[in-house]
């Protein structure tokens, strides 16, 4: 077990590499593949030692290896966390096409998160990719294909009404991606996954204000937190909804 959880780390660290290129890239409208990563500083292309996931941060210390310039700790955080995060679904899920599918959710997510933290926006092109490999996998994992479809319904008219009645507060990308989370999760863990997404901003957003981070009137993207709800909700829904429901019964 320990063993198979390794391997999934270690799996979750080399596509959290690749991720970091999304990251960077994709709202750029720059190839994922071509031009070959370099350093943002001197341009010099990175050889392989430079980009080892986690340990050749480590090595060189958060530096170019050939013009000295730093590089954000968050490159190495995201290859962590897809590892951490990918660890963590091996206690739930056996090998085989719906873990498979799920580490490809993760990888959406992970992606969709950060994206929204720097530039405010959820991509479409990767909303397109998760929606068929969501069929796909409520055809395998959920109790039939019409609990997808309540999910996908609920979530994503929740989260249109909020974007009509908020004139703007909420943005159109977080009901698209509802709607896709939906997809995923069906109706009980959407149902989870937005209260969990609620709660946390509404708390996050809270000690924004209060710590003068943020301002009244400064956007705060919402996309990361119905994707951790989201994350939560996949693995965690029914232990959540059983918990809750023996709160008042």
């Amino acid at each position: 077990m320990y063993l198979l959880l390794a391997t999934y780390f270690l799996l979750g660290i080399i596509i959290g590499s690749f991720l970091n290129v999304c990251i960077y890239r994709l709202p750029l409208g720059k190839s994922v593949i071509s031009p070959p990563s370099a350093c943002g500083s001197c341009g010099h292309r990175l050889g392989p030692l430079d980009m080892v996931p986690v340990f050749g941060y480590i090595f060189l210390r958060g530096r170019c290896r050939y013009c000295k310039a730093s590089y954000s700790p968050r490159y190495m955080l995201v290859e962590l966390l897809t590892g951490l995060l990918f660890a963590l679904c091996g206690l739930y899920y056996l090998p085989g096409l719906k873990m498979a599918l799920v580490f490809f959710f993760i990888a959406c997510l992970v992606t969709q998160a950060f994206i929204d933290l720097d530039h405010q926006i959820l991509l479409d092109e990767i909303l397109m990719l998760m929606l068929p490999a969501g069929v796909v996998y409520a055809y395998y994992a959920l109790p039939d294909m019409w609990d997808s479809l309540y999910g996908a319904l609920f979530a994503g008219g929740l989260m249109l009404l909020i974007f009509l009645l908020s004139r703007g507060g909420m943005g159109a990308g977080d009901v698209k991606l509802s709607f896709v989370l939906g997809v995923w999760l069906g109706l009980k863990a959407s149902i989870v996954c937005l209260m969990l997404a609620f709660i946390l901003g509404g708390i996050i957003g809270v000690l924004l204000l209060a710590t003068g981070i943020k301002q009244r009137k400064d956007p705060i993207p919402f996309g990361p937190f119905l994707c951790i709800g989201a994350y939560i909700s996949l693995l965690f829904s029914p232990y959540l909804i059983y918990f809750y429901w023996n709160l008042f019964v």
